[in-house]
């Protein structure tokens, strides 16, 4: 398992062009693309590429839906040594404009439009010098009425059919980061988790093994984004499997079930949102009858009792864990424990005894035995290599023992497996994604007429939503509605507050470090004025 082919993504790609060329890769939209259709469309977008003048070391940013394109430019961006940059589809301007300039991006890959996503629209709200790295912006789909120039910037048509195909080998290096995923953190911005070759490569080949993936019947549904760690893992364990991968530009249940049943999809992997969406667009039991593994993470606090429910249509969930810094589908739950532990989140490393996770006590410090409940600390070969441009953050996050401090809650079992629990500190979950709160305050403190935000995070109807407390500047004027709107055209959706309400102060304690304020005040504040009306 450490040879060069597990260690390197073009090999993903190339033993599967040569061994089964007639084989099906992708399924996107009943449109079946063989291993060598795809091997050939990504050495033309290797040349393509290397003739817009991306080399080694340079970052290509990618803001698309999910389609074959977009895995053909990350093969791409390795085989050439460069770094892809994903940015989130559900992104506005002020997340955009972010990622951009903390990469240095050199190049964008976009859609001007897709459906409800106005792409075109997002970019105009951004300012072009803020992104001084962008040489130029590469344009999906385009047509005669494309504009010149984007920000400022030449807007060319990404046309790789019309290049011929990259010759020679593969000389990338396998230890060069290949991919950064964005993430939250302690500051005020998300932080960039470098990844090379090596993590992605071997962690798909361990996956495609663990999942059962390679048995020569499995066939996946790659429903997540690309975009983010665990949507662009499950693809690539699929290519690593020899698996045909059912793809799913956007996530819509009814679409995506009646995809699921026409061809015989075995394995998927998806949040709690998405199977409580499915489970309900199909009535009956088995609903998905040759599904035998839907590989889950769960974003809400309580799901175990609809996990249940799904267990008893004959969904076959299992619990997993991940994150950006050791790979999605680090872990999962087996068949032989019970119901209830079999839905909980952790497991086992699919790396085996190459992963190593301790318990340590958050109030001594100490490493703790079986059972008993602290942060979970990890070492393993799908670890990341460090935060980009950020070598402080990294010390603070991996010790010198190379053993990554997740952040998370949880307990070793007996077994050798491992139960998450929650996320330690403040960050919340958000339309399926981890959100520092700070995140969201600082983009709201820039809103006119406000001198000050906090936000919260609370159950209204049944989904984790975001709530603002405002303290107004006093000079100019400002409303909740006002606010909302504001918020609605430069973040994501997911980040958009659902209630603002107006504040002198805040609850606050004194700490070590100075006045701090206390959420779980603020939470209490929120439930009591939506329970009042």
């Amino acid at each position: 398992m450490t040879s060069v082919g597990t260690r390197k993504l073009w090999s993903l790609v190339e033993s599967r062009a040569q061994d089964s060329p007639a084989g099906v890769a992708f399924i996107a939209d009943d449109e079946i693309i063989t291993y060598a259709r795809f091997h050939d469309l990504c050495l033309r977008t290797t040349t393509w590429l290397s003739g817009q003048g991306v080399g080694s070391g340079d970052r290509v940013a990618i803001w698309l839906v999910n389609r074959v394109e977009w895995l053909a430019l990350f093969f791409a961006t390795a085989r050439l040594g460069a770094t892809l940059v994903p940015i989130n589809t559900r992104y506005r301007s002020e997340e955009v404009t972010y990622l951009l300039n903390k990469s240095g991006a050199k190049i964008l890959f976009l859609q001007p439009g897709f459906r409800k996503i106005d792409f075109a629209a997002i970019m105009a709200n951004i300012d072009a010098a803020a992104v001084p790295s962008l040489e130029r912006i590469a344009v999906f789909e385009a047509g005669a009425g494309q504009p010149e120039t984007i920000l400022s910037r030449p807007a060319v048509g990404f046309h790789p059919s019309a290049c011929a195909p990259a010759i020679g080998q593969d000389e990338s290096d396998p230890d060069a980061c290949c991919v950064v995923f964005s993430t939250s953190g302690t500051t005020k911005g998300p932080k960039l988790v470098m990844h090379p070759q090596r993590t992605l490569a071997y962690h798909a080949h361990r996956c495609a093994s663990a999942f059962g993936l390679d048995d020569g019947s499995a066939v996946v549904m790659a429903m997540l984004p690309f975009c983010g760690v665990f949507g662009l893992t499950v693809a690539l364990s699929g290519l690593a499997a020899g698996a045909p991968i059912v793809m799913v530009d956007t996530f819509d249940a009814l679409p995506t079930a009646q995809l699921m049943q026409r061809h015989g999809v075995t394995h998927t992997f998806g949040s709690d949102e998405m199977i409580l969406r499915l489970s309900g667009a199909i009535p009956g039991d088995k609903p998905f009858p040759a599904l035998r593994f839907f590989g889950f993470g769960a974003f809400t606090s309580s799901f175990s009792e609809e996990a249940m429910q799904a267990w008893q249509r004959g969904i076959p969930l299992y619990g997993m864990y991940g994150s950006s810094e050791v790979l999605a589908l680090f872990s999962t739950q087996h068949a032989g424990l019970s119901l209830e532990e079999r839905i909980e989140g952790g497991g086992r490393p699919v790396a085996g005894d190459e992963a190593h996770i301790r318990i340590r006590d958050l109030d001594t410090g100490n490493l703790l035995p079986v059972g008993e409940t602290g942060e979970i600390e990890i070492r393993g070969p799908s670890n990341f290599i460090g935060y980009f441009n950020d070598p402080s953050a990294t010390a603070e996050a991996v010790d010198a023992e190379g053993y990554f401090h997740t952040g998370d809650i949880g307990y070793l079992r007996g077994d050798g497996s491992f139960v998450y629990k929650t996320r330690k500190g403040d960050a919340i979950r958000l339309g399926g994604f981890l959100v520092n709160p700070v995140e969201i305050e600082e983009v709201l403190k820039r809103l006119d007429g406000v001198a000050d935000a906090q936000v919260a995070a609370v159950d209204i109807d049944g989904a984790t939503r975001v709530v603002a407390f405002i303290v107004a500047d006093g000079e100019r004027d400002c409303s909740e509605s006002g606010l909302i709107d504001q918020m609605r055209a430069i973040v994501a959706p997911f980040k958009v507050p659902a209630r603002i309400w107006f504040v002198d102060e805040y609850p606050v304690t004194l700490s070590s470090n100075g006045l701090k304020t206390q959420r779980n005040k603020l939470r209490d504040m929120a439930k009591a004025r939506l329970a009042a009306g």
